[in-house]
């Protein structure tokens, strides 16, 4: 191994722009950068994102909530373009103050409640809904562990491996390895765990599925950072099994669909304010 030593200074000093793909919206600060109020839809639902993982696991939510027949979770969703930098406008941090998406504005309430953070969010949206969260006590807390265990783990998958595997400007053996290793020992702890489950809480289908899936179902499936076979994502059968189990979902397939901007047009649909915004697509594609 034989990256370049680097010794860190007595107090470290950013340098805009040193930082891979994502440089340009990278910043040591908090808070907005410039004035944008939100733009506010029809429904109290409010969803402001983009399709990245995160992003997936919150339409995923409400599309699975409408099909249920929930019609109380209609909503409208907003494309946050954060390479434009649209998550530091002000109406956004209003919203998030992490800046970061995906963001909801529940306007049901009296105040509007603003939740932010997508594991919060598909808790919020599961416990007012009665919805895809076990009542029995010891299946909720299963499925509250493993909602928990992604949104602890995410971090070593994205800004870990996915940033030094794809996104950075130089490649470096050490951090490859590094996340790697701990990638495929969480590909591991899965592939184990629903060798025994059909689903992450058992039987039932929740909000720990939904959140798991656009990270790791979409990484065995070669979706994000094309690292597959690099990770011999194959090896992997039950997580493949229950990726495309839920691969097959009407719900989610719409889900992964909104506040897309990226891939077959067919597959994209910018911004989501009703129903019908599905079925005009499908008529395009015809």
């Amino acid at each position: 191994m034989s990256d370049t030593s680097y010794t860190p200074p007595r107090v470290w000093k950013w340098e805009p722009g040193n930082g891979g793909k994502f440089a340009n919206i990278n910043r040591p600060i908090a808070g907005p950068t410039h004035d944008k109020a939100l733009p506010v839809g029809k429904h109290p639902l409010q969803l402001y994102s983009l399709a990245t993982p995160n992003g997936v696991k919150v339409t995923i939510m409400l599309e699975e909530l409408l099909a249920k027949g929930i019609e109380a979770a209609e909503y409208d969703a907003y494309l946050i373009q954060i390479g434009e930098g649209d998550q530091f406008g002000s109406g956004f941090v209003d919203v998030n103050p992490n800046s970061k998406i995906p963001a909801l504005m529940d306007h049901s309430t009296n105040p509007p409640q603003r939740v932010f953070e997508s594991g919060a969010i598909l808790l919020y949206l599961a416990e007012k809904f009665s919805a895809f969260l076990p009542t029995d006590p010891a299946k909720r807390t299963e499925c509250l562990s493993w909602l928990f265990w992604q949104m602890g783990s995410g971090p070593i998958l994205g800004g870990g491996f996915g940033h030094f595997y794809a996104y950075a400007p130089e490649k470096y053996q050490y951090p490859i390895d590094r996340y790697t290793m701990e990638v495929k020992r969480q590909l591991d702890v899965l592939d184990r765990h629903l060798a025994n489950n059909r689903y992450m809480a058992g039987d039932e289908y929740t909000i720990a599925d939904m959140a798991i899936y656009p990270w790791y179902g979409a990484l065995v499936k070669n979706r994000v950072y094309e690292a597959a076979e690099f990770l011999e994502a194959h090896t992997y059968t039950n997580m493949l099994r229950w990726a495309e189990e839920l691969d097959a979902r009407p719900a989610v397939q719409r889900g992964r669909m909104v506040n897309r901007t990226f891939g077959e047009p067919s597959e994209q649909l910018h911004e989501r304010h009703d129903a019908s915004d599905f079925e005009h697509k499908t008529q395009d594609k015809l």
